[in-house]
This record gives structure tokens, sequence and C-alpha cells, in this order.
């Protein structure tokens, strides 16, 4: 062997010493790069040369190469911001980007994101952030991977379709004359005094298109254990109507016609008188009694006599409490209660008070009179709660009102079932379309085994009160803030105070990250010995979680940097001594020729 190999032993060291300076060099520049990953070099020895020895062959090394330089991936620390758009990954995982002007996606810890005048979610570079759309009522992801783009920056309105109401309505209130309905006028500037209610209360709700609207729920007490309400909104503001002035010859009800519940009319004429005729299996009875009086309704009784002809008769007449219709300035309003006199019970069908195999009929007849429109604007429900002698809400019985025929519906079907609190009622406002809400007022127990309710209307005596009250829906809103939870679900807040679900960031890993190459701009690219990305949501596969108004540091460390460069000078300088004394020893065997 000659001096020469140990020259180019050293020059060998020279390299590979040279290189590990350019790797340190590198990390120490990137010690404040957001998501930087340092390396570190490996050297190996290079081919040896065999030469002969007393003992046999032996081998002599011909220096040094560079074997190989490994990214360190290990977890760098969190540094806090103020940016919600800030994230940092825990965990193994990649953001996923890609360029705007290629289909290329790329890898990168660095999560220093923004959205830009476009609405895309992107780095610094402009690198489009990846992930999945939610849903904006599960949160749930939907469809494949795709940009994250903020396409609109307002939210549509949800209509109102649930208040919730629990009150206390004072015990030892006392009853008004008339019931809330007759009073009710449908006037847009007083449509109910002060003095024909007990209590009231009022909801803000939204129709179709997120616009508001008073819904006030009025109380009035009619006996020790049961009150009526009616939920009215704004007359001027309801844009159901309710039948136009038409002259009324008959109202029938026919066999098996359902009574129970009531049935009822109005009617009004320029005259101060009102009959009614009331005609059993055609024969017709006149009674001199039969006078509708504005202030009075008639009850009829029907007997159980099955002679043909004699089964009516004027018993008495009650004012206008419970009434189903609604006087109006013009006119009156009747509402006519079948009984059966036999047993007091209330008649179900119109053949349920006959013994006739044919049934009966019966007929209403408004002679002269003119219906008017019915002054129901604005009434959008009533009905009556019932309560126990302790104060506890027990039922609830509601009544409807039709936009087309004017008709109050009753849901009585004779027998006393269970009540949850909860009904329904159809709303159509000026604005928007017609919507269905749910109304809640809460029930003492829940079920039958009195469960105990969380939230119920009460009858105490105390002052009547609103203990709670809440209407779900909300008008439209402008975005004002984005936010980022631990499992990559990005959330818009908006101005009308609601918080959607937009998209979901997505992660990627890879089984061989030492091959993955790097790009530059903290960008990582996919190379065939890294294999392909695996994808997911923060939280699963292994892939990491996501910490918001977070960066990762670099995680190089600047104490073993120095230490490495340190080793790597003296290592220098030792290889370049080799080449110096190397030198000096050719020199003295150049001299020999002397």
């Amino acid at each position: 062997m000659s001096l020469t190999s140990s020259l180019f032993s050293g020059i060998s060291g020279l390299s590979t010493l040279g290189n590990s300076m350019t790797v340190i060099g590198d990390n120490i520049a990137n010690i404040n790069t957001v998501g930087f990953k340092g390396s570190r070099v490996t050297f190996q020895d290079v081919l040896s040369q065999s030469v002969a020895t007393t003992a046999g062959s032996a081998q002599v090394g011909r220096g040094t190469s560079l074997a190989d330089i490994t990214a360190n991936f290990g977890q760098g620390s969190f540094e806090s911001t103020a940016s919600s758009t800030d994230l940092a990954i825990g965990g193994d995982g990649f953001f996923i980007v890609r360029d705007p002007n290629s289909s290329s996606e790329y890898y990168t810890r660095a999560g220093e994101f923004r959205l830009d005048k476009d609405g895309n979610f992107t780095n610094p570079e402009g690198y489009i952030v990846r992930g999945w759309a939610l849903d904006a009522v599960t949160g749930e992801d939907t469809g494949s991977i795709t940009d994250i783009v903020l396409q609109s920056f307002t939210s549509s309105p949800k209509e109102t379709d649930l208040l919730t109401l629990a009150v206390n309505l004072d015990a030892d209130a006392t009853s008004k004359v008339e019931s809330l309905s007759n009073t009710w006028d449908g006037t847009a500037a007083t449509p109910l005094a002060a003095a024909a209610y007990e209590y009231q209360s009022t909801l803000k709700a939204y129709d179709t298109l997120g616009s508001t609207h008073d819904v006030i729920i009025y109380f009035d007490k009619k006996s020790s254990t049961n009150w009526e309400y009616i939920i009215t909104s704004n007359p001027a503001e309801d844009k159901r109507t309710f039948g136009t002035t038409a002259e009324v010859t008959t109202v029938a009800c026919t066999a098996g016609s359902t009574l129970a519940g009531g049935e009822y009319f109005n009617i009004s004429s320029p005259t101060v008188d009102y009959y009614v005729w009331y005609t059993v299996q055609g024969v017709g009875v006149d009674p001199a009694a039969a006078n509708v009086g504005k202030t009075a309704i008639p009850v009829v009784l029907l007997t159980a006599d099955t002679d043909i002809g004699v089964a009516t008769k004027i018993v008495a007449a009650i004012d206008a409490l419970g009434d189903f219709g609604a006087d109006n300035a013009a006119g009156a309003s009747a509402t006519i209660t079948i009984t059966n006199a036999a047993n007091g019970e209330a008649a179900r069908t119109a053949d349920g008070g006959s013994t006739a195999a044919t049934g009966f009929t019966i007929t209403e007849t408004v002679r002269g009179g003119l219906a008017a429109d019915h002054p129901l604007q604005g009434l959008l429900a009533r009905g009556e709660l019932t309560f126990d002698t302790s104060g506890n809400i027990t039922h609830v019985d509601q009544w409807t009102t039709n936009a087309t025929t004017g008709a109050i519906t009753a849901q009585v079907d004779g027998t006393d079932t269970s009540s949850d609190g909860f009904f329904d009622f159809t709303a159509e406002f000026i604005t928007g379309s017609t919507q269905d809400i749910e109304v809640d007022f809460g029930i003492a127990y829940l079920n039958s085994a009195w469960t105990k309710g969380t939230l119920a209307t009460s009858q105490f005596a105390t002052s009547s009160n609103t203990a709670f009250q809440s209407a779900n829906g909300y008008g439209a809103g402008d975005l004002q803030s984005v936010s980022v939870a631990t499992d990559g679900s990005i959330t818009g807040k908006y101005s009308n105070g609601e918080v959607i679900p937009l998209y979901r960031v997505g992660l990627a890993k890879f089984q061989n990250y030492q091959d993955l190459y790097k790009r530059g701009g903290n960008l990582f690219e996919e190379t065939r010995n890294s294999g392909n990305p695996i994808t997911g949501k923060p939280g699963s596969s292994g892939l990491g979680s996501i910490s918001p108004n977070s960066l990762e540091q670099s995680n190089v460390d600047i104490a073993e940097q120095f230490v490495k460069m340190i080793t790597t000078q003296r290592g220098f300088q030792a290889n370049s001594k080799i080449i110096t004394v190397t030198d000096q020893m050719l020199a003295e065997l150049i001299q020999l020729k002397r």
C-alpha cells in the first residue's frame, strides 16, 4: 500500500465531515422554523484493501463515506398563539395541502394556516388545506376528501319549531267573565285588553326567512284546577285568512259525524234576533225559545225517546264562556252541545243518541243571516291546562284553527289520556311560509312511574311569573370567526349566535417517513419508498390530535447540535492533519534521493 492511500482516506474524512457540518448548520439555521424536523448524518467505512501479514491476510480501510442523512420525526414542543387557525399535531400525522396550480398533494407539519380572499384555507405559500365537509346538523363527515373552502360567509335562517315555557299561574287568581278566545278581537292595535287575562308571556319566533315575530301566550283561570290559554301573534303579521262574508243556510252533522269537542258556527245579521231550526229525521221543530241572542248560547239535549220528531227542546241558555267561536262586532257565535240526556255523557257521533237503526241527522240552519269574517286573525291555538290539588300540571288540551275554513279543531276523544305537555300548532306569518311549531309547557310527572319533570308549569299561591322560556331558530347571520377543535372540526361562529360545523381537517401518515422527499417550504412529498398516504380524521388510526391556537416548534436540540459541531470540527481537523502528515512523509521520501 502506498502513502497516497492515506491522503485519500483523509480526503474522504474531510468530505463526509463537511457534509456533517452542512447538516448541523441546516439544523441550527431552522431552529425557529415551524414544524421543522432536524436531520442527522451517519457514516460508514469504505471498501477495505487486503494486505499480507505474518498472521495471514488482513484488511486496511480506505476511509469513510456518507451512509445516510435521516430525519428526526420526533415530536416538537408547542408554541401558543393568538390565531385560532394555527394548528399543531400531537402525534405522527401530517397536514395535507394541495398546490392550487396543480392536483399535486403535499404533506407538512407546519400548521400556520389562514383564510385567503377567496375563502380558501391555506398555508403561507397558498397551498390549500384538505379535509372533509361536515353536515351542518349532525357534524358528521360527508363525501370524499376535498379542498377546505368557505364559499358562503353567511348562515341561512332556521325557523322556530319549538317553544318551551314553564310558568307559575297564581292559584289565588279569579276567573274572568269572558273566555280569552271570545275576548280576542283580532285587531292589530289592542287584540286583547289587559283586564281580559291573568298573565301573559312573550317569546320571539323566527319565520322561514329569518324575521322575528312576537308569539304571546295568554292565560286565564277557569276553575280551581283549570286554566285557559291562547297562543297568539300580532294580527297584522298573521298571513292566514278565515274566509269571506257569505250567506249561511245550513250546517249539517250527518249520522256518524264526530261531535265530541264541539261543532260551531258564527252568525251575523242586520237584525238583532237569530233563529236556529233543528230537524231530526226529517221532522221540523220550531221551538219558540230557540232565539239565539248575542250573549247566550242554547244547549240542546237529546232524550233517549225513540219517537220521531220530538227529540229536541231548548233546556237552558249559558253564557259565552267556553265558546269555541268568537263574537265579532256585527254578530254572535253559537256552540251547539249534543248530550245524551239518558246518561249525561257527551255524544261521540251524531247517531250515538238514537236507538233507530238508520240513525238521525241534526241540521242547524241560520235564517236570514250572513257569515262575517271570523275575528281569529293572530289567534294561533287555544286550549286548557289542568292541575292537581298540589299545583302540578297534569294535562294539556289543545285546539287549533284551520286557515282555510276557520274551523277550530278540538283534540278530544272522550278518554282521560296522559299528557306530556307537548303539542303543535301551525303559524303562517306575513313573511315566510307556513311552519309547524311545537309548544312545551312541561309536565309535573313525565310517565306512569311518576318521574319528576325538570321544567314544568305550575299553579301555586304566588304571583304569576315565568320560570323559564326559550325559542329555538335563528335569523341569517354573518361569519365572525372560525375555530378548530382537537378532532379537526372547523366551526363557524355567526353574528346570530349560531356555531355551525363546516369542515374537518384531514391528516395523513406513512409507513416509511424516512423516504419522504423534502420539497422545501416545510413540505414533504410521497415517494415510491415512502408508501401511499393513510388518510383519516384526527384522533383516529394513530394520526394524532390537533391542538388549535398552537404551532409546533422545530424539534432541533441546539445543545446537541453544538456538541456535534465540536466533534465534527475536531474530526475535520484530524483528517486535515492526516493529509499534512502524509505530505511531510512524502517529502521525507523525496529527500532520500539527495
